[in-house]
């Protein structure tokens, strides 16, 4: 028998964007925290990526699964 349980992208977790003041004085004052914040953003953004691509590889992998356990069960049940 097979089961096939429901799936998501377990463990993607899309990063938040960084906050950008809308003061320029601000952006000048913050600059370095401001830039390692995006920084952080862009590698964050990048692991979450690859993390939904191994989601969708996952994905199809079980969808051709549960296709071949159904024409299993079409050719048993002779249709």
């Amino acid at each position: 028998m097979v089961s096939i349980t429901p799936g998501f992208a377990q463990g993607c977790v899309a990063p938040a964007v960084p906050f950008l003041p809308f003061d320029p004085v601000d952006t000048r004052i913050y600059a370095d925290i401001l830039r390692a914040d995006f920084e952080t953003y862009f590698a964050d953004a990048n692991a979450y990526f690859h993390c939904l691509d191994q989601e969708r590889n996952r994905a199809f992998f079980e969808a051709q699964r549960a296709t071949e356990a159904y024409s299993r069960m079409l050719e048993l049940l002779g249709e």
